[in-house]
């Protein structure tokens, strides 16, 4: 059975996730009202009004700062403070888009396009991408921390380079299109509406990003076997 003190933690955390994912969907919802943009995928998605622009880039790094923060507070060994972050990341990012269909009606599907994030450029894709991600978060930080010894968490280096690759890739496919405009400058990024989402490199990028995954289950098939 899992130990009562990471049920408790992940509570906590899990609990502070979605909390934050709230608001994070309350401040999004009154920006996008605001600008008449709740369907972010329409002429001039991102309009530059006043200072919202350098305060929106300032909350997206304090977001991550924030759920980094309740990571380390939470963990008990440095492997377990990144677990908790990433679980709280996976949570957060999910419950985001529960909260904003609650609020907004929007998305409306899985496949709705959004501004995934802003830095250091916009970041385009539909909303089933981040969610994929966010997914696999979930089920390698939930691994991490239920583990019952340290070799069910052994990954090889190629499978965390495999990880790492397939994360770089996937930043690629969310930033291919303000990367191809970057030199229009601001404007042409703030006018950027993608037209095509690239599925079968992002699909490669989840795969990467699944290695480590595989590797741990691997891990624990392989001691239920010697017990058996």
């Amino acid at each position: 059975m899992f130990s009562n003190p990471n049920r408790k933690r992940l509570a906590l955390v899990c609990g502070y996730a979605a909390a934050m994912a709230w608001v994070e969907a309350a401040v999004v919802f009154y920006l996008r009202t605001m600008l008449d943009r709740i369907e972010p995928y329409q002429e001039m998605p991102l309009p530059l009004v006043g200072a919202l622009g350098g305060v929106e880039l300032v909350r997206e790094a304090a977001t991550l700062i924030m759920l980094l923060t309740v990571g380390w507070l939470a963990g008990t060994s440095y492997r377990t403070k990144i677990a908790y972050a990433v679980m709280a990341f996976g949570v957060w990012d999910i419950l985001y888009y529960v909260f904003l269909r609650i609020m907004c009606g929007w998305p409306g599907s899985l496949l709705d396009w959004d501004v995934l994030f802003l830095i250091p450029l916009p970041w385009w894709g539909p909303v089933i991408a981040p969610v994929a991600i966010a997914a696999l978060m979930i089920i390698w930080s939930a691994m991490v921390i239920f583990a019952r010894d340290e070799a069910q968490l052994g990954v090889s280096w190629i499978a965390w380079g495999s990880c790492a690759a397939g994360m770089l890739l996937a930043l690629y496919v969310f930033m291919r299109d303000a990367l191809q405009v970057a030199d229009g400058g601001t404007d042409a990024l703030r006018r950027l509406l993608p037209t095509e989402f690239a599925w079968l490199t992002f699909g490669i990028a989840l795969l990467l990003m699944s290695l480590p995954i595989l590797n741990m289950l691997r891990n624990r098939i392989g001691a239920l076997a010697k017990r058996g």
